[in-house]
């Protein structure tokens, strides 16, 4: 045994989130065109990739069977509200209005959350300074 120590590991930067789909042309089509995300481009079988602010995200057609089962993905925005209504006009079903999470010593925390076409929960997380 060696007396050497290795450096404190820990996994911190997200590179890549799967969210599985039924169909991924649509979910392609809502995270396009209802959320406004960047799309990257697609490859089979049945996958759609987007960019995240240097987070890719992966819609996987392939995994169909789990779809609504997904990780709830929080985007940052710099304006809840404003977000809330851009994306209700575009045809987003939320699960609320915008509302206060937490009130933390430097910022108050607000969300919003609504769902994809398959049921993924989606959340959107605004950090107000006073």
């Amino acid at each position: 045994m060696s007396d050497h120590v290795e450096p404190a590991f820990g996994l911190g930067e997200i590179g890549q989130i799967a969210v599985p789909v039924t169909d991924v042309d649509r979910a392609i089509a809502f995270y396009r065109d209802v959320l406004g995300m960047p799309f990257l481009f697609s490859a089979p079988p049945g996958l759609g990739f987007f960019d995240c602010g240097g987070t890719r995200l992966m819609l996987d057609g392939a995994a169909a069977e789990q779809a609504g089962q997904g990780s709830v993905i929080y985007y940052r925005v710099d304006d809840l509200e404003a977000a809330f209504q851009v994306l209700a006009q575009r045809g987003a079903v939320f699960e609320s209005e915008p509302h206060l999470i937490a009130k933390l010593p430097d910022h108050d925390l607000w969300m919003a959350f609504l769902r994809d076409p398959d049921g993924n929960l989606l959340a959107m997380m605004s950090e107000v300074r006073p």
